[in-house]
Formats: structure tokens, sequence, C-alpha cells
């Protein structure tokens, strides 16, 4: 037991041996940093942070021709921009605002996991969506908001061809679109992680939370985790990170940065967090923390950082908890697996009706 014990905890602490290339830390960090420089030199470093969120469409570069690449990254910014307009145009009503971060969820963790869209997966389209939901309705403000998560996706479309033709992507070998033929079970899953999302989302708006959007993206980034033993580690990562991030963020904050140093700061944030994120996603929480609350610019309404920073810890602990509970029945249950049993029965009853 002891035994099991010290494992258990020593995996929390471990580091993983995944090497990555340190120019993809670089890149990142150029893609989330052009944006906010160009904020500060003009005064609108607010609204230059949705140009950031756009850019993180870089964080989906695949490994893969050049060709390949662009259609990718095209696509996920084509998403990014979809997942917000309709989140921003649902944000009148919580109730509608729930159900459409629910269907939006659903909609983005079945076309990334059948696609086989590797890590981030629907995480960020979770994200855009959930920060959209939680803005002001705004018709008015609308299409500039759209158009700045556009221009950072081109910005870091542009980018990520550039790095590709430095790089020598087209020496890679061919590859082609992968499909997951398990449909049910990703439907399935979409479905429960989506409803736990909106439920996150209405829990947050019931408790009247000074910046709720925050559950439901924790609430998602725990439910990425594609093991229970992972959802656990994820749990006890973000909240021990967070809890430390914090305190980075505070120290931040107490010299009194200007927009020029809240921008060098993010693009330096971007890259430690790329660099521990293959690592330990607890030590990438770390730097994540602040960076999402200099992003929050947009979105805290002048809070107070103290205050802003004591709301976004209560808004991790109940979306983390929430994801647990649901990626307890995920991955403790035989619930979904029986359902998926009897549709992968239908079908295959549906299959071979024409021939009888």
């Amino acid at each position: 037991m002891l035994k099991s014990i010290k494992e258990q905890v020593g995996s929390l602490f471990s580091w993983s041996e995944v090497k990555r290339p340190w120019h993809i830390a670089i890149v990142a960090a150029i893609c989330v940093g052009i944006p906010p420089l160009i904020g500060a030199a003009l005064g609108q470093f607010a609204i230059a942070t949705l140009a950031s969120l756009g850019a993180m469409v870089i964080l989906y570069l695949p490994k893969t021709r050049t060709a390949h690449r662009m259609v990718t990254m095209a696509m996920c910014s084509f998403g990014f921009m979809l997942c917000f307009s309709v989140g921003a145009l649902s944000s009148f009503n919580p109730y509608v605002a729930a159900l459409a971060l629910a269907i939006l969820s659903f909609g983005a963790i079945v076309i990334t996991r059948y696609y086989c869209l590797p890590t981030p997966g629907s995480f960020f389209f979770i994200l855009v969506s959930a920060l959209a939901i939680y803005l002001p309705f705004d018709l008015t403000k609308l299409p500039a908001n759209i158009g700045m998560v556009a221009l950072g996706g081109m910005m870091a479309c542009i980018i990520a061809f550039i790095y590709s033709l430095m790089t020598g992507a087209n020496d890679l070998p061919l590859s082609q679109f992968e499909t997951d033929p398990r449909v049910n079970a990703i439907l399935l899953e979409g479905f429960l992680v989506a409803f736990f999302i909106g439920l996150s989302y209405l829990v947050a708006m019931w408790l009247q939370l000074a910046n709720a959007l925050w559950v439901p993206i924790s609430c998602a980034a725990i439910l990425q985790g594609a093991t229970y033993r992972m959802i656990w580690h994820r749990n006890v990562h973000r909240i021990i990170g967070t809890v430390i991030g914090m305190g980075l963020a505070w120290c931040v904050f107490s010299i009194q940065p200007n927009y020029w140093h809240l921008a060098l700061f993010m693009f330096v944030f971007q890259f430690l967090i790329e660099v521990f994120i293959v690592k330990n996603y607890g030590a990438a929480v770390i730097f994540i923390t602040p960076l999402t609350v200099i992003m929050a610019e947009f979105t805290s309404a002048n809070m107070s950082t103290e205050v802003l920073l004591q709301h976004r810890l209560l808004d991790i602990l109940i979306g983390s908890s929430i994801g647990i509970i649901g990626g307890t029945i995920f991955h403790r249950t035989s619930w979904l697996k029986r359902i998926e049993s009897k549709m992968n029965a239908r079908s295959s009853l549906s299959g071979r009706r024409p021939s009888d």
C-alpha cells in the first residue's frame, strides 16, 4: 500500500522523456507575443489579447509536410472563429450560453477525435468558446472581436508557413488525414464531456462567480486526460500549479507593469509553457496561470489582481471537481461501454439489412 502511494506521488512529480525541438517553443511565443506588442504600441492592449487567443492555433501545427500543415492550420483557425462567433452570439442568456457551449464542445470533441488531431485536441476550441460566451453581449463590438481572433489566426498561419519552409518540412514523409473509425465511442465521449462542460458553466452562473469562464475551462482541461489516473494527475497538477502560478502572477503585477512589460511577460510565459508542457503538466500550469491572468485584461472588468487570483483558484477547484465526476463516470463505470455495444450492434444490423 505504502509502495503504491509512493509510486503515485512520484509519478505526479516525474518528468517525461519526450523531446521537442526548442524552436517550436520560440515560434509559439512569437505568435502569442506579437499581438500584445502591437496592442501596447497602439494603446489597445486589451483587445489585442484576442488576437493572441486566435494565434494559439499555432499549437495545432502538425509534424507533416507544408501543404498538410497549412490545411490543418487554416481549418483550425476557421474553427476558432466559428466557436468565438457562436459563443459571442449566445451570451445574451446564461441558459442559451450553456447550451451553446455544450454544443460547441461536442462538435469540437467529435471532429478533433475523428480526425485524430493530437494534443491539445479540442481544448482550445472550448477555451475560445467559453471566453466568447463570457464577454458582455454587444453586437456592435462583435465584428471587431471576431476580426481580431481571425487576424491572430492568419498571422499564426503565415508564421507557420515561413517556419515550415525554414525547417524543411517538405522533406518529411508524405502523410494523409487519418480518421478514427470508432464513431459511436467518439459520439458518446463527446456527449458526456460536453454535458459536464455545459453543466459546469451553469453551476458557475448559479453560484454567481465573478469570473465564471474558468470553471468550464478547468472542467475541460481535467477531462482531457486519456485515463482515470491521468485525470487525477491533471487535477492535482492544475490545483498545485495554479497556487504557485498565482504567486508568480502576484509578483508580476506587484511591480506595476505597463503594457510593454505585460507583452514581454506573455512572450516569456508562452515559451516556458511550451518547454514544460511535454515534460510535466503541473510545471506548465505554473506559467499558464499568470499568462491567462494577463489575457483576462479583456474580461476582468478592472478587477484587482488579488481578487482576480482568488476567484481563479475557486473557479479551478469547482471546475476540477465537476471534471473529476465526469471522468469517474467515463473511466470507472461500464455505462457508456454498454451503450456503445448496443449502438455497434444496431449499426451492424442496419448494415446487413439491404442484402437480406
